[in-house]
């Protein structure tokens, strides 16, 4: 993919996007799990939602051409194209120290919230908070009693995602340290992914 930017395993990268731009995430191994979150350009108090998004697309998991939206209701990004099954997720928080504190982790472990400050703090911005990311090539399934489990994703390599911007934004994608489920494949082994800004 000619301009292609990886993001390392367990890293993030902070990508400004004019309205009406492309950006293309490639799940380059077919394992990895990747945060995906929104900021209006100028105003990072909006930002985009999940829970407006779920509202606003009528269901649990976004599907081609659904639009998401911002937690003042304002359409911030378009799933555009798809080539993984379409399973993404868009309830479960970003991992955080307390999420692998819980996991029995010992010490700091690399997540996604800390992943999320850190890319935006490269572009001297703060996020209000930590929103609930849309979480792309993560499944995340439903069972009848309301019970979710925590299953590898169904991506192939080389599956991709293509996000328009409906506003100039900045987007976070966080390639997931998680490696204590198997979100991230069996192996349980973060792995790098690559991003294309589309013109």
């Amino acid at each position: 993919m000619p301009g292609a930017i990886e993001i390392p395993a367990r890293d993030a990268r902070a990508i400004p996007l004019r309205a009406g731009q492309c950006v293309r995430l490639v799940n380059t191994h077919g394992t990895q799990v990747v945060d995906a979150w929104a900021f209006m350009a100028g105003d990072p108090t909006e930002f985009m939602s999940m829970e407006h998004s779920r509202v606003g697309i009528g269901r649990v998991n976004p599907r081609l051409g659904d639009t998401m939206l911002s937690n003042r209701r304002r359409p911030i990004l378009t799933l555009v194209e798809d080539t993984t099954p379409g399973i993404h997720d868009t309830l479960i928080a970003a991992c955080d120290r307390y999420r692998y504190e819980q996991l029995g982790a010992k010490g700091y472990h690399a997540n996604c919230t800390d992943n999320l400050r850190t890319a935006l703090a490269k572009l001297g911005l703060t996020p209000p908070e930590a929103p609930a990311p849309l979480n792309l090539f993560m499944n995340i399934p439903i069972g009848a009693d309301g019970a979710v489990r925590f299953e590898p994703t169904l991506a192939k390599p080389g599956d991709h995602v293509t996000l328009r911007a409906e506003a100039d934004v900045v987007i976070v994608f966080s390639a997931c340290p998680q490696d204590m489920v198997p979100i991230n494949g069996r192996e349980m082994m973060p792995r790098d992914v690559r991003y294309e800004v589309l013109t």
